[in-house]
C-alpha cells in the first residue's frame, strides 16, 4: 500500500481550498485534488495528524500561516482550518467479512469499543475510553461505538442479519472513504444502504487518483 497526506485548508463555506507546498508556501487548489509535483507529500502519520485541525491565518506573502490546533467548539466559528488528505498511490483493498466477525467476536462486551477500518481496508478495534478518535488518521472508516453483547462479542456474530448488514455498511463507508478521501467516514444508516454485489464492483474497480 503506498499512501501519502496533503495538507489542504478549507474555507468556513468550502467554496476555497489551498494546498501546503514542498517549500512552506500555500497553492490555491481544488480540496482533495490528486498531489502535484510541488505539494508537501506527508508519510508520516503522526505528522499529518499534528497539521490536522489547526487554524490557519491569512497572511499577504505566504498565504496562509498555520496557528494552534482548534479547540472542541472552535468549528462552530467561521475560519480556515487544515485538514489531512489521504491520496493513496496504489489500489485499495476490499474488506474481508470474515475478517470483521473475527474481530467482532474477539471483543470482550462490557467495553465501549470502536470497530473500523484502517487505511488498509483492515478492520481493528480500539477502546473508545482510553484511545483518541477524533482525528485518529488510522480510522478510515468507523462503526458505532458498542459494549453490549448484542453486538460484540461471540454472541453477536452469530447474529446473521446484522453481521451481514453491518458488513454493507462497512463497505459502503469505505466506498466513500475512497471516492472523497475522507478520514473517519461514519457508516451509513442500514436504510440507505445498496445490493453487496454493487458496493463490491465500486471498490474492486476503483482507481486511485
Amino acid at each position: 500500500m503506498n499512501i501519502n497526506f496533503s495538507i489542504d485548508a478549507l474555507s468556513p463555506a468550502g467554496d476555497k481550498a489551498w494546498r501546503l507546498q514542498d517549500d512552506g508556501t500555500w497553492r490555491a487548489c481544488m480540496y482533495a485534488e490528486a498531489l502535484k509535483k510541488h505539494d508537501a507529500h506527508i508519510t508520516s502519520k503522526t505528522l499529518a495528524e499534528d497539521w490536522a485541525g489547526r487554524r490557519m491565518e491569512k497572511d499577504k506573502e505566504l498565504g496562509l500561516i498555520a496557528k494552534n490546533k482548534a479547540g472542541m467548539f472552535d468549528f462552530l466559528m467561521r475560519g480556515v482550518f487544515a485538514h489531512a488528505v489521504l491520496h493513496r498511490l496504489s489500489a485499495a483493498s476490499l474488506p474481508n467479512k470474515d475478517q470483521m466477525l473475527h474481530t467482532t467476536a474477539a471483543l470482550e462486551p462490557g467495553t465501549a469499543w470502536l470497530i473500523y477500518l484502517n487505511v488498509a481496508g483492515q478492520f481493528k478495534a480500539i477502546d473508545a475510553n482510553n484511545s483518541k478518535i477524533i482525528g485518529n488518521l488510522d480510522i478510515a472508516v468507523r462503526g458505532e461505538i458498542a459494549s453490549s453483547g448484542d453486538y460484540i462479542g461471540e454472541q453477536a456474530i452469530l447474529n446473521n442479519e446484522l453481521m451481514c448488514n453491518t458488513y454493507l455498511q462497512f463497505l459502503a463507508g469505505w466506498l466513500e472513504h475512497l471516492s472523497t478521501s475522507n478520514m473517519g467516514v461514519f457508516i451509513p444508516d442500514v436504510e440507505k444502504l445498496k445490493e453487496q454485489t454493487e458496493y463490491i464492483k465500486a471498490i474492486t474497480s476503483w482507481q486511485a487518483k
